[in-house]
């Protein structure tokens, strides 16, 4: 069964934009972008496994595949689906792993890649956060933990808005699912050593909010070292900079997008 997806056609001769949302949200996340990019480009917005209107989609046989490859391919499948053979990418928190996960298992779809609120390493205190979880997981109700997450991740005032929407949300997933993503915790740290060691020739912009203190170090220091890499910091934004400042993010990711256009090859025939 395939992931539920909805498109925004413009042309076939537009370029597509894929966007990929993080754990315990789904596709609704991109409400304010839809807007600014559907005149420009041709949009897919997918919902993850276990995730929005793909609850109900999930093939049993995967259940037990709880990978970000696995989930990264049924995104590709997707793709497949709709032929799309090339495309840019957006994705925002854990997305973002996922985003680049599609990248190395198939770097020839990505044409440029925008990560918001990216995860690129988890610093002391994001490994303490996961490990509170991973204890307490089976014990508590899984919304008090995102909530309690949500609260950590987006503290201020005018994190608000991110906020509530990513706990409204989780509000949709059920506990077995959520064990289900938080045990994928425990792959991140080997698979982001294994990205930041090794770049892929792809265009990527990371858009970070200037609030989003548990990310935002470890993107200053990847982008340093990554030659195809380039970070913008967006003020008065926490870590859904997408949502904070979706103007502002709008903008940027459209540009840069528009800056590395796909190359269509034309038929001889």
């Amino acid at each position: 069964m395939r992931l539920h997806h909805r498109t925004y056609i413009k042309g076939p001769e537009h370029d597509w934009v894929v966007f990929v949302h993080g754990a315990g949200g789904s596709s609704s996340i991109w409400f304010k972008q839809v807007r600014a990019y559907i005149p420009h480009f041709n949009v897919l917005l997918v919902d993850l496994r276990g995730h929005g209107k793909s609850q109900t989609l999930t093939n049993p046989q995967r259940m037990l595949n709880y990978t970000f490859e696995e989930i990264s391919r049924e995104v590709l499948d997707v793709l497949d689906h709709l032929n799309i053979e090339k495309a840019h990418f957006i994705g925002v928190s854990l997305g973002s792993i996922i985003i680049r996960t599609i990248s190395e298992l198939a770097p020839e779809r990505a044409s440029s890649i925008v990560l918001g609120g990216a995860v690129v390493r988890l610093n002391f205190r994001s490994r303490f956060l996961v490990g509170v979880g991973h204890l307490f997981k089976r014990v508590i109700p899984y919304l008090w933990l995102y909530s309690l997450f949500a609260w950590i991740i987006m503290p201020r005032k005018r994190h608000k808005e991110s906020r509530l929407l990513f706990i409204n949300e989780a509000k949709k997933l059920c506990q077995k699912e959520f064990v289900r993503w938080f045990k994928l915790t425990n792959e991140v740290n080997p698979l982001l050593r294994f990205f930041r060691e090794k770049e892929l020739p792809i265009p990527t912009l990371y858009l970070m909010g200037d609030e989003d203190h548990l990310f935002l170090p470890p993107v200053r220091s990847l982008v340093r070292q990554h030659q195809h890499s380039y970070l913008t910091v967006i003020d008065n934004s926490g870590h859904v900079c997408n949502v904070d400042q979706p103007e502002t993010f709008n903008r940027l990711s459209i540009d840069f997008i528009k800056s590395h256009p796909i190359i269509k090859v034309q038929s001889l025939a």
